[in-house]
């Protein structure tokens, strides 16, 4: 067991209190902090201090010994690869909309690209690696999202209900075909819109917008949220489409799955999140990156309905799994009053967000977390017992593998 020393990433739209409160650093930060990485993704791989004093990356502790540290059952999958990545998500604006591909998508565009030489630094870049990369992210605030195209029926009453008279052959679009097909198609239009029917369309929309926040709508929240996107990113279409989107509040505890496909963007909060260990991401909006309008087309699910919202299933007292088809990554709750034993046959990485706890293993050893603090647990060490250290609860996160 050994304590992670871990990068934070400190991306425009982070936070400047919520990643150096946890930490328990100076408040504010004096610049945004807006994830905190954990795991062996190459890019800002986590550091563990042996018991010689040395401090290595984990990347160099999976590569030297992939069946020790991960286990037969993940290493027989992923070679010397960590699966998934977890972070302490803090965002104080919002992200870019976007998707990210299934793994058979992310390995043809992935040798696409390769075959046709684009670099892997490019900036047109699609695909950074061959792997899927869903996600799941549980609320430690409450937490603001668009997440899934939202009923149509539902989009068509907002649409109607702004009645901006530019809007209105688009609604129709919708009202004649009101399914993923029809969702598709209104999509596409509005995604690609020239910048001049962009630019005569999108100040109604706003204008709609405000005067529907004025009388306090039934759609209130979904059009501030246009109204924010559309101060923060104006002439984005990404603004457009946000209307096609489901606008979901998690409260602490609360949990969405975002699998291949989805289309979304988190606006704030902060959250634990976990994902696979990848960097493809497609995007749609709301961001100077690039945009590739067919294949995100190519990788967009077009499935409609409310986004399902989890608070995990209790497996024992105090803990809860969120339970996903993801096969890298699975993420546990663990509010503890006393103590649990936790076990797994692969790795584990655990962070302490509330109060704090000590794990004890089979041998004996001891490690303490304080508020903020992550523990690397490898497949060698299956069943540790973990209980709050001096106080009368703690909240701890755990990721471990996912099942096949």
């Amino acid at each position: 067991m050994d304590l992670l020393h871990n990068a934070v990433r400190p991306y425009a739209w982070g936070s400047r209190t919520a990643i150096a409160e946890l930490l328990g650093k100076e408040v504010p930060a004096p610049h945004p902090e807006a994830e905190l990485w954990m795991g062996a993704h190459p890019g800002d791989p986590s550091r563990v201090t042996g018991a010689d004093g040395v401090e290595r990356s984990l990347l160099e502790l999976l590569s030297a010994d992939p069946d020790g540290q991960l286990g037969t059952r993940v290493s027989e999958r992923w070679g010397s690869r960590l699966p998934f990545l977890l972070k302490v998500l803090a965002a104080e604006e919002a992200l870019s909309l976007q998707a990210h591909p299934s793994a058979a998508q992310a390995a043809e565009g992935f040798a696409a690209e390769e075959r046709a030489l684009v670099p892997r630094d490019a900036a047109v870049r699609n695909y950074k690696d061959p792997a899927a990369k869903p996600e799941l992210i549980c609320a430690l605030t409450e937490f603001h999202a668009l997440a899934g195209f939202r009923e149509p029926s539902r989009t068509v009453k907002l649409l109607r209900t702004l009645d901006a008279p530019a809007l209105s052959p688009y609604t129709e679009m919708l009202v004649a075909q009101p399914d993923s097909s029809g969702l598709r198609a209104l999509f596409t239009m509005l995604i690609t819109l020239p910048q001049t029917s962009l630019s005569s369309l999108l100040p109604q929309v706003l204008d709609a917008c405000v005067l529907h926040v004025k009388e306090h709508g039934e759609f209130d929240l979904e059009c501030r949220t246009v109204l924010e996107l559309g101060e923060s990113y104006p002439g984005d279409a990404g603004v457009l489409a946000a209307l096609l989107l489901n606008r979901i509040v998690l409260q602490p505890g609360e949990a969405i799955h975002l699998p291949a496909g989805n289309l979304h963007a988190y606006l704030r909060g902060t959250g634990i999140e976990i994902l696979a260990n990848s960097d493809n991401v497609l995007r749609c909006g709301l961001t100077p990156k690039h945009v590739d309008v067919p294949e995100l087309l190519r990788v967009l699910d077009f499935t409609c309905g409310d986004m399902p919202v989890s608070t995990g299933e209790e497996v024992a007292p105090g803990v809860r799994v969120y339970r996903t088809p993801a096969p890298e990554f699975e993420l546990s709750r663990l509010d503890l009053t006393g103590e649990a034993r936790i076990n797994h046959e692969g790795p584990q990485i655990l962070i302490c967000t509330s109060g704090a706890a000590v794990l004890t293993n089979a041998r004996g050893d001891e490690v303490r977390l304080a508020r903020g603090e992550s523990v690397w647990l490898p497949a060698s060490d299956p069943a540790v017992i973990v209980r709050p250290d001096g106080v009368e609860s703690a909240q701890l996160f755990r990721a471990t593998a996912g099942n096949d």
